[in-house]
């Protein structure tokens, strides 16, 4: 008798963050999932995440398309899927050589990471865009900001090949935006990328959402919407305070998915899951950034909470078994994710305060370390608010959602924060200050 033979693997490259959520979701479809990591180690950000026990094989890519396609191509795999950024690009050449069924548009791969180029399809797509440049020379910024009449007005200097607000500077009318455009150019960012261009826009003004689809064949569909909520902290912009589920029949939602599916179209993402920040300003939506690849921090295991589904579930049903997901969602739950930030850089005390946050009526999940005597950063992009703490809050009343989001942030403005002594200063005489994790 033959032995019945092994089921084709499910490839995730870089399976960190919420790329980790594929392998449980294709083994309980009795597909096995294979790792390859894009990386020379794990980043440490990442480092709880990943389990390589729950892989059937684990690869290394050393920089040899070719040696890795030979050693995955005998696994005879269904998919390749990016599981975090890091992973897009590495996915993208592996399914093109391995699958080329199911290849998003090879021409358009640069469009799908690079903010620069993501803007140029865009444009060539007729698809609005925020006015930009993405250059390496400063002289070209100065005459873009006179000819597209931008002096006086609010800016964004941010580089083209990062991720989770890192770089992201706001500058603000009158200041000078060659300051952090000469800072983070040339500099090797959090994610292993040289900085060898920066992107420069206006600032957009609006309400910022995020729709996560899932896409086959070309056929996109939108498994949430989500509004952001972000604040100024000291000089850095887009620090995350709140991500709030919207209802499907919010009128602001056919908008931005007619909007999201021109975007994957302009860039050639055909399959996969996408993860795309739009600012819906007065005169439309209008493209933050594209990310190929699952919401991170978890979201797709929240979102089955909020709607019963997610990316990563419609992504592992349709490669086993060609089930293709809804176009739109419901949403069961109403859901806000609250993010903790620290005002000021010090030593934090009054933690135990956040106990409390398990104690409420709409507590689905927390991440909160926080130990009196811990020192904190002064909270600057998504991964310093992550490294503090967040809460995930969901019940059927959004009254009850709105309550509880007060109380988590009466609690985080009970903590104090004794500021770092500035280096510069005699010490003051008496007790260190204090300062507020929150104030209001």
């Amino acid at each position: 008798m033959n032995p019945t033979p092994s089921p084709r693997a499910a490839v995730i490259v870089d399976p960190f963050s919420s790329g980790a959520r594929y392998a449980p979701e294709f083994a309980s479809l009795g597909v096995p999932a294979v790792a390859v990591g894009s990386l020379p180690e794990v980043p440490a950000v990442y480092a709880d995440s990943w389990e390589p026990a729950r892989y059937q094989r684990v690869f290394s890519f050393d920089g040899d398309l070719e040696r890795l396609v030979a050693a995955v191509r005998p696994l005879a795999p269904r998919c390749v899927l990016a599981g975090a950024e890091s992973g897009v690009e590495l996915a993208d050449r592996l399914t093109e050589r391995l699958l080329p069924d199911q290849a998003n548009t090879p021409a358009l791969a640069a469009a799908r990471r690079d903010k620069g180029a993501m803007a140029r399809a865009l444009r060539a797509a007729g698809v609005p865009v925020i006015p930009q440049i993405c250059t390496d020379d400063a002289e070209a910024v100065r005459d873009w900001i006179a000819r597209e009449g931008l002096h006086g007005r609010d800016l964004v200097v941010k580089p083209p090949r990062s991720g989770s607000t890192d770089g992201v500077t706001r500058v603000r009318a009158g200041a000078d935006w060659r300051v952090p455009f000469d800072a983070q150019l040339g500099r090797i960012n959090q994610w292993h990328n040289l900085n060898d261009r920066m992107v420069v826009q206006e600032y957009a003004r609006g309400t910022e959402y995020v729709v996560d689809t899932f896409s086959h064949r070309g056929r996109h569909t939108v498994a949430d919407v989500c509004r952001y909520g972000k604040t100024d902290n000291g000089g850095q912009m887009a620090v995350y305070e709140r991500l709030t589920w919207t209802a499907p029949d919010d009128p602001a939602v056919p908008v931005l998915a007619r909007y999201a599916e021109a975007v994957l179209d302009a860039v050639g993402l055909r399959n996969g899951a996408a993860h795309i920040e739009i600012m819906l300003t007065a005169a439309g939506p209008r493209l933050i950034e594209i990310n190929s690849r699952p919401h991170g921090g978890g979201h797709p295991l929240f979102n089955l909470a909020a709607t019963g589904d997610s990316q990563v579930r419609r992504a592992a049903r349709w490669f086993v078994r060609e089930e293709a997901p809804p176009r739109g969602y419901r949403l069961l739950r109403h859901m806000s994710v609250v993010f903790l930030i620290a005002r000021v850089s010090g030593t934090v005390s009054g933690t135990g305060v956040l106990d409390g946050i398990r104690e409420l009526p709409s507590h689905h999940h927390s991440a909160v370390g926080l130990r009196d005597g811990d020192r904190v950063e002064a909270t600057r992009d998504l991964l310093g608010t992550l490294a503090l703490g967040f809460a995930v809050l969901a019940h059927p009343d959004p009254a009850v959602v709105e309550r509880d989001v007060a109380a988590v942030r009466a609690m985080e403005a009970a903590l104090v924060v004794t500021p770092d002594p500035d280096p510069g200063r005699a010490p003051a005489a008496g007790p260190p200050p204090v300062g507020r994790g929150t104030p209001r």
